[in-house]
């Protein structure tokens, strides 16, 4: 009767590192510059109107109600995305969902921090390049500094922000983040053509 042979493994330390998606990928084109953002704290946020003012004090800024609107307010934005929905961003390393938890009013609050991916799109060709895959009218007049729009690019669902004249902020799901990235990168260098 043959004897078993049995294996030994040494046990092994773990080396596996977390990173971030789209970790170091930029992207500098003529009058184009895509970067990935800094990790940052969000919720998906749904109330009546009724529970608006108690959340806003809760958290800082006041929750904007008009379409394609957003407010900031020390490193926190809430971006409108529909008659009871906000998108809420901290960049200043506090937890909107924890200054959530504290109002009694109606209201759902979710974290979604790990689920999106922030890319900066800057420059004199910056609205061009997005309007390479997205509907959405950004001139000024239609899309001012401050605007916010749930939207599409390509084939994915994002959420816009326009920071600054030539500046934009895209926020996509972590999964879509490199077909976005990707996306951006080619219509920035058709953009700078």
């Amino acid at each position: 009767m043959a004897k078993a042979a049995t294996r030994k493994t040494a046990a092994a330390t773990p080396s596996v590192e977390r990173r971030a998606a789209l970790a170091g990928q930029e992207l500098s084109a003529t009058g184009v510059k895509l970067a990935v953002l800094p990790t940052a704290e969000r919720i998906s946020l749904r109330a009546p109107e009724a529970s608006v003012a108690a959340l806003s004090k809760a958290l800082g800024v006041t929750l904007p109600r008009k379409p394609k609107t957003s407010a900031s307010k020390a490193g926190r934005t809430a971006l409108w995305l529909g008659p009871d929905e906000w998108l809420v961003i901290d960049e200043a390393g506090k937890d909107p969902l924890a200054d959530c938890a504290e109002v009694t009013a109606l209201h759902s609050a979710v974290g979604i921090s790990h689920r999106n991916v922030a890319i900066s799109v800057t420059g004199p060709a910056a609205a061009s390049a997005i309007n390479s895959g997205c509907p959405q009218d950004l001139s000024l007049d239609a899309f001012p500094v401050g605007a916010a729009s749930r939207t599409i690019l390509g084939k994915v669902e994002i959420v816009l922000l326009r920071t600054a004249e030539d500046a934009f902020r895209v926020e996509c799901w972590r999964s879509f983040s490199d077909y976005v990235f990707t996306f951006l990168s080619y219509a920035a260098g058709d953009a700078a053509a």
